[in-house]
């Protein structure tokens, strides 16, 4: 039992490595200015941990290939445009009509939707067509209805 009260109570002091030794001397050869980032250590570490942490501080960041960057690029979103019109309530209403069917047909569409399908098929029309189609149209006036009161 004396023994482990001797060997618990006296501390033991081992020799440098011939790594730690180097790191020392680094250590010392450094101006004053580069030892003040590297972070006070206890008598318990190594004499070998600060070097290492101030060459971690100085190493690079890794880069990455740029394989993976290239992977990464998501396709464009189309920009969305908000935009005000005006059209007959008649027409209007066709919209609304519209709707209804799809709904008993068993699908919902949405206003904007059904104005984009609108496009698509004036895309598919040739210009006489169309031209055709926008005579059939009544004239509007221009701009924003005045407010009725």
């Amino acid at each position: 039992m004396t023994k482990k009260a001797a060997s618990s109570s006296a501390p033991t002091v081992k020799p440098l490595s011939s790594a730690a030794a180097k790191n020392k001397t680094e250590l010392a050869k450094k101006p004053a200015g580069a030892l003040l980032a590297v972070p006070a250590t206890t008598g318990d570490a190594p004499a070998s941990k600060p070097a290492k942490a101030a060459k971690a501080a100085v190493k690079p960041p890794a880069k990455e290939p740029a394989a993976k960057h290239e992977e990464k690029e998501k396709p464009k979103k189309p920009k969305l445009v908000r935009d005000s019109f005006t059209m007959p309530e008649a027409e209007y209403a066709v919209l609304g009509q519209v709707k209804k069917d799809c709904l008993k047909a068993g699908f919902e569409v949405k206003k904007s939707e059904l104005l984009r399908v609108g496009v698509a098929l004036i895309r598919q029309l040739d210009t006489t067509r169309l031209k055709e189609v926008l005579e059939t149209l009544p004239a509007l006036k221009t701009g924003r209805p005045k407010k009725s009161k």
